[in-house]
C-alpha cells in the first residue's frame, strides 16, 4: 500500500508542477461529456496526432482507451499506436527527459491526471489562448499560463493571433451586446476556421477528462443499481421492522 501511495504522489507532482503557472485570466466553462464516444474518438486521434510526441498519459493502457472509446483492436492498432508497442502497453512514449528538459526548460509532465490536477476549464481556456509574442522563445505566449515553456503545437489547426487587449480586463463585456470588448484577432488561418478548432479542443480536453477518471460512466452505472437494491431491500427492512415492534407498545 504504501508503494502504491509513492508511485501516486510520483504520479501528480509533474503534472503538479505544469499547472504551477497561472495568471488570473477569465477561464471559460468547459462542460465534459464522457458518454460521447464519437468526441472522445477525435479527442484521442488529436492528442496521438499533437501532444504524444512530448507528453505521455502512462497511467493508462492502450487496450482499455480501445474498449471505453469502442475501437475495434485491430483499427486501434493501425491508426493509434504509432511506436510498436502492444495494445496491452501503457501509452508512454519515447523522448527522454534529459532531451526534453534541454529543449523546453522543462521535462513536459504526465498528462494522465491533468484534467483533475488543474480542471477542464482551465485547460480548455489555455489551449485556445495561445498568442503571438516575439519575445518568447517559440514566437507564443499564452495567457493562462505567461510565459509557458510550451510551443502552440496546435497553431497548424488554429493558426496564429494576436492579443488585442493591450492590458484591459479581457473579461469585460459590452452592457448591452455581452460582447467582449476586446480579445483575440486571427492573423494566420489554420486549417480548421474557429468554430471547428473549438470542437477538436473541446474533444481534446474531454479526453483528458475521461483519461484523468475512467471509471466515471461504470461508477454511475453501478451507482444506479446500488440504488435500486436499496430501495427494494427497504421494503423487507421496512416489514421487518413492523413485525419487530408489533409487541413492544
Amino acid at each position: 500500500m504504501k508503494k502504491q501511495l509513492i508511485a501516486l504522489l510520483f504520479a501528480v507532482l509533474p503534472v503538479a508542477s505544469f499547472a504551477a503557472g497561472g495568471s488570473g485570466y477569465p477561464l471559460e466553462h468547459f462542460e465534459p461529456n464522457v458518454a460521447d464516444q464519437a468526441s472522445l474518438q477525435d479527442g484521442l486521434k488529436t492528442y496521438m496526432n499533437y501532444c504524444m510526441g512530448c507528453h505521455a498519459t502512462k497511467f493508462q493502457r492502450y487496450e482499455r482507451v480501445a474498449d471505453d472509446l469502442g475501437v475495434p483492436h485491430d483499427l486501434f492498432n493501425e491508426n493509434i499506436i504509432f511506436n510498436g508497442a502492444k495494445i496491452g502497453s501503457l501509452m508512454e512514449n519515447s523522448m527522454r527527459a534529459e532531451e526534453s528538459k534541454r529543449w523546453f526548460g522543462a521535462t513536459p509532465p504526465d498528462l494522465t491526471l491533468v484534467a483533475r490536477v488543474r480542471g477542464a476549464d482551465w485547460l480548455y481556456t489555455y489551449l485556445r489562448t495561445f498568442y503571438v509574442d516575439p519575445k518568447r522563445p517559440w514566437g507564443v505566449n499564452n495567457k493562462v499560463f505567461p510565459d509557458v515553456g510550451m510551443p502552440h503545437v496546435l497553431a497548424e489547426l488554429q493558426g496564429l493571433q494576436v492579443d488585442n487587449c493591450a492590458g484591459q480586463d479581457a473579461s469585460e463585456r459590452d452592457t448591452l451586446t455581452g460582447e467582449k470588448l476586446c480579445g483575440f484577432e486571427l492573423v494566420k488561418t489554420g486549417s480548421m476556421n474557429p468554430a471547428e478548432y473549438d470542437q477538436a479542443v473541446y474533444n481534446l480536453v474531454n479526453f483528458l477528462v475521461y483519461s484523468a477518471e475512467p471509471m466515471q460512466l461504470e461508477r454511475e452505472r453501478i451507482g444506479y443499481w446500488v440504488l435500486l437494491f436499496l430501495l427494494v431491500l427497504l421494503i423487507p427492512a421496512y416489514l421487518l421492522k413492523k413485525e419487530y415492534w408489533k409487541d413492544v407498545h
